[in-house]
């Protein structure tokens, strides 16, 4: 079966929480925790976490079962791009980015998607994080003939973002 064949997924489907190997959790709590502000909801030991915003059971689960002190993996390889943090506001985006820059931790892009505006950076394993907020539908840019969105890269205003804490 093709993928335009195929029935589409319930539409109530969704991403309910991503499970991350780590070398090191503690590290990995101090930016999940520490830096974006995340909650913890359950530790088991020393080798796992449960974060989550909300207080929702968790969100990331960190474990080093399998990873303790070990290297990311090399470029080039398969494995999880990145994982996408939605915030509910342009607002929420921008205290994210403020975090970051108090932390000082630097961000490897930042793009204005017309549908969405992201920030692009690696957690302290390597593992990809996008932290990103999604326009209201109706101001999407308007799609292609033939396409049902149009998106697109273009660069992200970082202080027009950050002034969005002073309103």
């Amino acid at each position: 079966m093709s993928e335009r064949d195929s029935e589409p997924i319930d539409p109530g489907v969704d991403i309910g929480h991503v499970h991350l190997k780590v070398a090191d959790v503690d590290r990995s709590l101090d930016f999940y925790c520490g830096v974006l502000g995340f909650e913890l909801m359950q530790r088991y030991g020393t080798d796992a976490a449960f974060v989550s915003a909300g207080g929702y059971h968790h969100h990331i689960g960190l474990n080093s079962w399998e990873s303790k002190g070990a290297a990311p993996p090399p470029p080039g390889t398969t494995g999880l791009y990145h994982t996408a943090i939605r915030y509910p506001t342009r607002r929420a985006l921008a205290d994210a980015l403020r975090r970051l820059v108090d932390a000082g931790i630097g961000i490897g892009g930042a793009s204005d998607h017309g549908v969405s505006e992201a920030l692009y950076l690696d957690d302290p394993d390597g593992n990809g994080v996008e932290l990103y907020w999604d326009r209201p539908q109706g101001e999407w840019p308007d799609p292609q003939p033939g396409q049902k969105v149009e998106m697109f890269v273009r660069p992200l205003d970082l202080p027009g973002l950050l002034a969005e804490l002073d309103e």
